[in-house]
């Protein structure tokens, strides 16, 4: 049986103004759901760091625990599809957004929002993994889709390549064999990404502004967690017939520029949204994980932190200063 009290971050508003505290709770204060989940880890991403600090409009509703993902061990189910003992991974569905999340030692979800832990990988493993290279591969199998091989041995870019979706994106593409380009404003970790599988480094600065509306045939694919000028300057480099799979907009949100690389050279930009991925899809990416990721990589990104840590790594996060990815031990 789970405790019947347990710690939790919980934002709640008052006075207009967002606050986020740690708390001990009641079992009975979380919400309804099929499947009790006693929280092993979670992670922190971007939009886990807005949720934390108040900034942005990412809690829907009050109070809320956040936290976008959770791995760990259902201890109660009024779903057949689980039992007690069963390993699981949430990640997506507005959980951390509209509905309690994983920055808690239990959860309580729809059945429906959960996937089986893949049997290669550990619960610490897949919160290294969590929505950051859930949407990475979902990045690579848009690309794949449309046409993308390792066969083409042209240039495929990763920029923003030292985050959480970079990192990943970086040694998937390079553990499968396509030509990886890691683009970052970070020096300091050069030897990082091609440690990763990165052949080449690109500054960020190249890709900082849209240069002219069309220029040589670069790029076989891109995986861009950038967004604004830099998705816009990538544009221009795509050769035919190739995509951008955009899943990011730390750089902006706006994109300002021409339709010659889609009328000329039929050039398609791909919009990724892990949110609401169907079931089928998940189980997908999930397995193409577990085979596709190097362990050893995996492990080299992860930076394991307890509970009472993410305030300090939300501002982190927004700042641009995290490499690869926290896993936040929830019962440390």
């Amino acid at each position: 049986m789970p405790q019947d009290t347990f710690k939790a971050w919980v934002a709640d508003q008052k006075d207009g103004q967002i606050q986020v505290e740690l708390r001990e709770l009641a079992r009975e204060a979380l919400p309804e759901g099929e499947v009790l989940v006693e929280v092993a880890y979670s992670t922190l991403n971007y939009k886990d760091g807005l949720a934390m600090t108040g900034q942005g409009k990412i809690i829907r509703k009050f109070p809320l625990v956040p936290g976008i993902d959770f791995s760990g061990t259902v201890v109660e189910s009024a779903s057949p599809d689980y039992q007690p003992g069963d390993k699981v991974v949430l990640t997506g569905w507005g959980v951390g957004e509209s509905h309690w999340g994983g920055f808690a030692q239990l959860a309580r979800v729809k059945a429906g929002w959960l996937v089986p832990l893949p049997g290669e990988l550990s619960l610490k493993q897949a919160m290294g993994i969590g929505t950051a290279g859930f949407t990475a591969m979902l990045c690579i199998m848009a690309l794949e889709a449309k046409g993308l091989a390792p066969t083409d041995q042209r240039e495929v870019v990763v920029t923003g390549a030292a985050g959480g979706v970079g990192s990943i994106a970086v040694a998937l593409l390079a553990n499968l064999g396509y030509n990886v380009v890691a683009s970052t404003g970070r020096a300091e970790l050069h030897d990082y990404l091609r440690w990763l599988g990165a052949k080449q480094i690109l500054d960020r600065s190249a890709l900082a502004k849209p240069g002219r509306p069309l220029e040589s045939e670069r790029w076989a694919g891109a995986v861009d967690t950038v967004g604004g000028d830099t998705l816009a300057a990538l544009l221009p480099g795509m050769a035919q017939e190739t995509s951008i799979a955009a899943c990011g907009n730390a750089g902006g949100f706006s994109l300002n520029t021409t339709v010659f690389p889609f009328i000329l050279r039929g050039v398609s930009i791909l919009g990724i949204n892990s949110v609401l991925t169907p079931r089928p899809r998940r189980l997908e990416a999930w397995a193409r994980l577990a085979r596709d990721l190097p362990l050893e990589a995996l492990g080299a990104m992860i930076q394991e932190s307890p509970l009472a840590a993410l305030p300090e790594l939300s501002q982190q996060i927004l700042k641009g200063q995290i490499k690869g990815r926290v896993v936040i031990d929830v019962n440390a």
